[in-house]
Formats: C-alpha cells, sequence, structure tokens
C-alpha cells in the first residue's frame, strides 16, 4: 500500500497598516499581526515559508496589498493549489466596512443577515473617491466556496463599524462620511457574478448557503457584527488585540477551536473590550492539525556562533516588560528535557538577541526553529503603573501630572497630538467625563455613565473603571488624592502579573474553579502541566469556590487574589489574617479548598469582568500578604470615608517592595534594583471569567 501524502498547507496573510494615506487614518498593528501569524504557522504548526504568501504595506510592490493582488493571490495561491484535504489559513488584519447589499439576504433565520448591508475588506488602494475598492463579504464566501479543501481557516482581524481611536487604541475601521448610502463598486458586483457562474450557484442557492453559515471549515473573527476590533500598543510594538491573544495562546495550547476562543475572550474583552467568535464546526482542532506539541515561549529565528535571534510569540503581553536583559530560556526537546539555556541581552518587541550560556550536553549546536521555554524572568528596576492624562482634563493636566508624580511608581504620560493618544502603553487614563465619551458610552449601551464633568479612570480601551467617578465639581488634585487606593490596587495587580507563568513553571499546580452545589463540576481549570477547561461565566449570585492541588513532591506557600471589576484587589487566602505561614502552606499531594460554606463564601453578586491570581511558591509570602492586605484596607476605608485623603508615600513605597521582595524569594529591600523569578521557585496562574 502505498504511503498517502503529507496535506500541504498553504496560507495568505495581508495585513494593511494604510501608510501616507490622506483618506484612511493609518494603522500600526496590522503588518505584525502577518508576523505574529506567519511565526506561528512555520514553527508551531510546520507550515513551509514557500507556501506562506505575505500581501503587506511592508512588501514590495508585487506584493502590496491592492485589491487586485488580494483576489488574485487567493486565486492563484489558495484555489489553484489547494487540494482535498490540504490546509488552508487566510488572515486579514487592516481597516473593515459595511456597505449597502444590492442582493441582501433575506427571509433567513440567520441573524448576522438582519439589515441591508454587508460587511468588507479595505485594500490599501482604496482612496475612497468615488465607487470603493472594498472586497465584500459575499466574496469572500464565494472564493471560499471555490476551494477543493474543508480544512479552512479564516482569520478576521478587522471591524464594521466605528472609526478614529477609542482611548489608546486605533479603530480599525474606515471613516467615510456617506455611511448609509455607499454602495459596492460595479467592478467588484461583476466579480461575484463571475464566480457565480463558475461555480453553477443560482441566487437562490446562494441565500441558502449563507443562510447556513460558513462556505466551509471555520471562521475566527475579533469582533461581534457591530463592535470595533482594536489595534492595540503593548510593550514595544502593536498588533491586533484579537491576533496577538490568540497567537499566543496557540503557542502554549494546541486545542479545538470552541476551547480556543472560550479562553481568550475574557482577555480580548479586558483588553480592548470586544468579544471574539467562531463560526463553523468549531469542535475542530485550530488550523484543523491535531498535534499534541509541546508548549513554547519562544523559538529561535537565527544563529550565528553561540548567538541567536529569537521570536517571543508565546509570552504572556502582561508579563513581556520582564523579559528584558538577563531573563533566560531553557532550549527543551519534543520530550520537554532542557538540552541547555539562553541568557537575553536585548528585546524589541517581540524580536530579541541571546547568548548560549549553558549546555547540558558536551556541545550543543544552536539551528533556527528550536523551541525555548522561560527559565526565569527579572522584574524591571523602573516598575511602575502609567496613567494617561486625557485632553479633557485640559489646563488642569499639570497639576495632575504634579499629583500623579508624587504616587510611589506611577507614572504620568500626557496625551499626544496625532491619531495616536499616547507614546506607548498605558495601564489607566486619567480624564473627565465628556459629552463625546458620554455619546460613544450609550453607543456601547453602557448603564450608569458617570455625570458629564467628573473625573474618573478609564481604561486603555476607553472602558470605565466602575466606582472610580465621583462629583463633577471635584477638583483635579482631590480627584488624585481620592483615587490613590484605586491606583496602588492596579499597581499591585501589574506586578502579579508580571510573575504570570503557568506554561512555564516546573511546580506542579492544577487549580479548577466551581460552583459551591456542583463540587465536582469545575466548569473552568488550569494546571502547570498544561490541561485546560474552558471557561464559562458565572452566574450572578451563585457561590463558587476554587480547589487547588499541589502535585509537587515538596510543600507550596498558596496566595490567592480576587480583582473585581472596579479594580479593588481582595486577598481571599490566607483567610484570617493571623498565623500566615501555617495558614498558607499546602502540603505535597494535598488540596486546598477557598470558597467552603463553612467559611466566609465567595459569591459573585456583580455583572462584569472579574479575574483570580493564585499565587504558589517556595518560599515564604508572608510579607507579601501583609502588603497586600494594607491596600486592601486602604480601599474599603475609602470607600467609607470618601471625602478623606489617604497619603502616605512611604508606605506605598513599603508595599510595592514587599510585593517584589517576596515574589522574587529576594529578601535585600530597596537596594536590589532587580528581581529575578525562576519557574522552579514559584507559579502563577490566572483566572479571568465574566459574571452574569
Amino acid at each position: 500500500m502505498l504511503a498517502q501524502d503529507t496535506p500541504r498547507k498553504l496560507a495568505l496573510l495581508v495585513g494593511i497598516n494604510y501608510p501616507n494615506n490622506n483618506n484612511l487614518n493609518s494603522l500600526n498593528g496590522c503588518v505584525n499581526d502577518v508576523d505574529l501569524q506567519q511565526e506561528l504557522l512555520i514553527h508551531r504548526f510546520q507550515f513551509k515559508k514557500s507556501d506562506i504568501l505575505r500581501l503587506t504595506t511592508k512588501e514590495s510592490l508585487q506584493q502590496q496589498p491592492t485589491r487586485n493582488h488580494i483576489l488574485t493571490a487567493f486565486e492563484e495561491h489558495l484555489i489553484k493549489q489547494a487540494k482535498p484535504g490540504d490546509v488552508v489559513v487566510f488572515h486579514f488584519s487592516g481597516h473593515g466596512y459595511r456597505l449597502l447589499d444590492p442582493h441582501p439576504i433575506q427571509n433567513c433565520d440567520n441573524q448576522q443577515f438582519n439589515d441591508d448591508y454587508n460587511s468588507t475588506f479595505v485594500p490599501v488602494d482604496d482612496t475612497l473617491n468615488g465607487s470603493p475598492q472594498d472586497i465584500m463579504g459575499r466574496s469572500l464566501f464565494l472564493l471560499i466556496s471555490a476551494l477543493k479543501t474543508n480544512n479552512v481557516t479564516v482569520v478576521l482581524d478587522s471591524c464594521f463599524s466605528g472609526g478614529g481611536t477609542r482611548g489608546n487604541y486605533q479603530v480599525r475601521s474606515a471613516i467615510r462620511n456617506n455611511i448609509n448610502t455607499l454602495e459596492p463598486s460595479q467592478t467588484e458586483i461583476a466579480y461575484q457574478e463571475s464566480w457565480m457562474k463558475r461555480l453553477k450557484i443560482s441566487d437562490s442557492e446562494f441565500t441558502r448557503r449563507r443562510c447556513n453559515g460558513v462556505a466551509k471549515g471555520v471562521i475566527l473573527a475579533a469582533a461581534q457584527r457591530d463592535e470595533e476590533a482594536l489595534d492595540a500598543p503593548f510593550d514595544g510594538f502593536y498588533a491586533g488585540a484579537f491576533t496577538y491573544a490568540m497567537t499566543q495562546y496557540l503557542w502554549q495550547e494546541t486545542d479545538s477551536v470552541r476551547n480556543a476562543i472560550a479562553y481568550i475572550s475574557p482577555t480580548v474583552k479586558s483588553t480592548g473590550g470586544h468579544s471574539p467568535f467562531a463560526d463553523g464546526n468549531q469542535n475542530q482542532p485550530v488550523y484543523f492539525i491535531d498535534n499534541k506539541l509541546l508548549s513554547t515561549d519562544a523559538v529561535i529565528t537565527k544563529v550565528k556562533g553561540n548567538q541567536a535571534n529569537l521570536w517571543l510569540g508565546g509570552l504572556n503581553n502582561k508579563s513581556l516588560a520582564t523579559f528584558n536583559k538577563d531573563a533566560t530560556f531553557s532550549i527543551v526537546d519534543a520530550t520537554g528535557k532542557t538540552r541547555g539555556k539562553l541568557k537575553l541581552e536585548s528585546r524589541d518587541g517581540l524580536k530579541a538577541k541571546a547568548k548560549l550560556v549553558d549546555s547540558k550536553e558536551n556541545i550543543i549546536s544552536l539551528k533556527p526553529g528550536m523551541l525555548l521555554q522561560e527559565s526565569s524572568r527579572v522584574i524591571p528596576a523602573d516598575l511602575h503603573l502609567s496613567v494617561g492624562l486625557d485632553s479633557s482634563l485640559g489646563n488642569e493636566i499639570s497639576i495632575a501630572e504634579t499629583e500623579l508624580s508624587q504616587i510611589y511608581r506611577i507614572k504620568p504620560v500626557p496625551a499626544l497630538k496625532d491619531n495616536i493618544s499616547y507614546p506607548a502603553e498605558v495601564q489607566l487614563i486619567l480624564s473627565r467625563m465628556t459629552e463625546e465619551y458620554l455619546q460613544i458610552l450609550k453607543q456601547q449601551k453602557v448603564e450608569n455613565i458617570p455625570a458629564v464633568g467628573s473625573i474618573g479612570l478609564f481604561t486603555q480601551g476607553l472602558q470605565i473603571v466602575p466606582q472610580s467617578f465621583a462629583e463633577k465639581q471635584e477638583s483635579i488634585k482631590t480627584a488624585v488624592c481620592r483615587l490613590e487606593p484605586k491606583l496602588k490596587s492596579f499597581l499591585a495587580t501589574r506586578l502579579v502579573e508580571m510573575t504570570l507563568n503557568k506554561n512555564s513553571s516546573k511546580l506542579d499546580v492544577e487549580v479548577s474553579m466551581n460552583l459551591v452545589e456542583q463540587p465536582n463540576q469545575p466548569f473552568a481549570k488550569i494546571s502547570t502541566l498544561k490541561s485546560i477547561y474552558p471557561q464559562t461565566k458565572l452566574p450572578l449570585n451563585k457561590s463558587f469556590q476554587f480547589q487547588i492541588k499541589n502535585n509537587s513532591s515538596h510543600s507550596l506557600y498558596v496566595m490567592m487574589l480576587l480583582i473585581d471589576s472596579t479594580g479593588s484587589l481582595t486577598v481571599i487566602h490566607p483567610y484570617p489574617w493571623t498565623n500566615f505561614n501555617r495558614g498558607m502552606l499546602l502540603a505535597s499531594n494535598d488540596t486546598l479548598i477557598i470558597g467552603e460554606p463553612n467559611k466566609p463564601k465567595l459569591q459573585a453578586v456583580k455583572k462584569g469582568l472579574a479575574q483570580a491570581l493564585i499565587i504558589t511558591s517556595r518560599s515564604s509570602l508572608d510579607k507579601a500578604v501583609h502588603a497586600l492586605k494594607r491596600i486592601e484596607s486602604e480601599l474599603k476605608t475609602q470607600k467609607t470615608n470618601q471625602n478623606k485623603c489617604f497619603v502616605d508615600q512611604t508606605r506605598g513605597a513599603e508595599v510595592i517592595e514587599d510585593l517584589i521582595n517576596d515574589l522574587s524569594g529576594e529578601r535585600s529591600g530597596k537596594n536590589a534594583k532587580t528581581r529575578e523569578i525562576k519557574t522552579s521557585n514559584i507559579a502563577t496562574v490566572s483566572f479571568s471569567f465574566e459574571v452574569g
């Protein structure tokens, strides 16, 4: 019997930043999305580089993402080459839009087709003068139908509403004046008609197929039809909030489409405020490739002697700042066995340079494609919380800058006069509520919007931080004073999140979440051994609990925090406040239940996004617990004394230093400039979940 041919893997990746286009606002992260996707496909899913075609605004003239080049590439690279059983990936990052559909789908139960519009993709040569050059979703459906394989994945990181900026993000939607009347070009209509004839599809048959869902395979989209997909700043680079979250997850887990979307959705929603979704057979493995691969943080892309260039696509964006000079990675083989160690010498976004510093064998030759797992990270000496100062503060910006600068490790960042609000990533935005923001929030159907003129905090994606706004007569100085405990809480959370290392920790820890009434039915589960259950919404007013199992051969100290939608933190373990060390210690092969009915119970009483952070360590965490308890106490006291300002800079400094020292296993105090965190000593995992 002849061996069956290995399926070919083909990809067409389109990323458009729209540079030097006076009619379309430029973007920054779409070409980086293509880089994220390409490195993932090559090193994680074994695509050949020669089988990946890139059309981006950084390519040669022949590979610019014009309308003609995109359509021709789809036909020549995908349709003509793909055979039955082959794997096909089409990725588009750029502006989206909606045009009046000359042939709208009617009498269809599918809720996508409830109006007269059709979603489109905006190519780089669309000048917005005259008829648009947009490629309609209708055309994409026909192109997918023409493929000879069913193993098709379409990834769309664009949106079909909005435009401009939102907070420190750019909206991936074209801005047009005639938004409700613009129709597709005659060229686009003719192109669709030609494919209808070639595929021998009648209008009625097309309608039937469209109503049934995707043409073939699976579509992964960054946002719902009425939401905005966002171009987001990260630590040193821009990317689509969705593309980065998805590709980072896939470096760690090879999973079904359903589980992947369920896991990354809370992350994307907390980052950008939009909800990813999938359409098609979601039980299929992502990209239709069912490989059980080793969890990976980075990969070697280029080698010169004992020097290597790295791609850090598997690192969580919240901990990127800890991977600079002196952070280390282990070189691992297919079984996970360590063969050597690399130390970082520099990093630029997700690209890094490293040097071989240790080899477990007599001689190890570095090679492109070698997979890496984190060995240690370094908390930066200048760790801080960046707070953007919105232009709505007017002539009070300088006052706000002065007041914020006096809070330990809080860094104020004035706004830019550009289509990018701030020069880099900010964690929060201090702003007044304006009429413009009021209208944006109303469009998003936000409830309990603060009064125009009041001062409070927004997320980077311009989502309200609940309970951060007060009366509109408040001065900026009083507002900063009032918000100080909340800012400390966000800073502490940022620090703990920098230690997240579920996939690289050498400690064997398993955490599950369940309703108290269903103790043996976890609805979410995370393990350092890489097993995952998808997360679901936590029902309102239901008691829940966590079960933490220590599968390690030694005892571990355990600390757990809950972060609610307001940014307030609560230390839920250890409880009570006394006998920290004894109460925190979890013996080998033992299970800790947090939220038992006979103890202070955990109950979801507010709708919104929440997060649980679980820290396990071989070293004592008593100073960290005391530090977090002090922040928690300040927040509670501030709530009951709205008019009183709590300012104790020395105490604030001690809180953060205590956290840094304990989480890194150091007891050296403020004199140590950086702290190293080793995967052999600590495991920090996170649950992000939605209540409602």
